[in-house]
Order: structure tokens, then sequence, then C-alpha cells
């Protein structure tokens, strides 16, 4: 096996982890009242503890989605506008296994990384096309496309759809 020199080495290490942990753009610090913090595996933060803080102008900036789909909460189907999870997970440069959402009141729920990717849930922070107060499940309520896949209107998916959700931790 020939031999390495040892300047060819750390140049190796460097494009090999580029290729497993490829540098993601910066993200812009927030303006005005964070709304959601990413921790956890986050290659791209914002702030000094390693974590991605987003406001509600950044998070509405992102491509937006509307869904409107009948949950247990509400009598009527609703519509829920917001980003792809995946999309605010993509900014902040965030890579993981599972996803911890945490929302105001403590409420954990965990949910695979793959949900984020595959099917296309929403952080909903427009409910019917109006700002979500606190009172109203706001301000961030994530939301799966159970319009377009049946089996996303189940408990286990209700379960992991966690409204006044303030954190995600990336594991």
């Amino acid at each position: 096996m020939p031999r390495i020199r040892a300047w060819r080495a750390p140049l190796l290490g460097l494009l090999f982890s580029l290729l497993i942990h490829p540098l993601a753009p910066a993200l812009e610090a927030p303006e005005g009242k964070v709304v959601l913090i990413l921790s956890g595996k986050v290659g791209s933060p914002n702030r000094s503890d390693k974590s991605a803080a987003f406001s509600m102008a950044m998070l509405a900036r992102l491509p937006q989605h509307s869904y409107t789909v009948q949950t247990p909460w509400y009598p009527r189907p609703m519509t829920f506008t917001g980003p792809l999870m995946r999309d605010v997970l993509a900014a902040a440069g965030a890579q993981g296994e599972k996803i911890i959402a945490v929302a105001l009141n403590d409420y954990r729920t965990e949910l695979p990384f793959s949900d984020a990717t595959q099917l296309e849930p929403i952080l909903a922070r427009l409910l019917n096309g109006k700002p979500m107060a606190v009172r109203d499940k706001g301000p961030l309520f994530i939301i799966y496309p159970s319009h377009l896949h049946a089996e996303l209107s189940s408990q286990l998916y209700f379960n992991r759809s966690a409204w006044q959700l303030s954190q995600l931790l990336v594991e």
C-alpha cells in the first residue's frame, strides 16, 4: 500500500469530513422575537451556544406550503400554512436520526428525522391565513399532510403534531 505523504492526510481528512457534513450557508441572525430554537446536531448555528434561532420573519421567508386538514383539535377542516420542516432543518444545517419537538408547556414528542424528509410536515405559522396566538395553539404547530396520505390521520402522527412548538432538538 503506498504511503500517504504527511501533507496529504489532513487534506484527505478534510475532504472526507465535507462529504459527511457539507458546509451549510451561514444562517442569518434572527430579527425580532425568537419563536423557534434548533439545537443538537446543527451545522449552521447563529447563536454562541451552537443552536439556531428563528424569528417568525425568518420562517416566513422560507417557501410556504398550505394544508387543509381535519385534525382532532378542530371541529372542521382548517388551513395551516408554513414552511416544510425539512426546509427549516436544512436552513440550520441540521442532520440526525431523530427530532424531539418541545412545546412552550414542556410537552415533548419524538419523531424520526425521516418524517421531516419524507412525509413533508410543515411548521404551521398561520391558521386560516392568520398568525396563531399561543391560545390558538401557536405560534407554531407541526402539521402532517394527512389530506394527501390517509395513514397520517392516525394517533401516531397526531401525537407527533406538537402545538405551541418552541424547540426542535436534533439527535
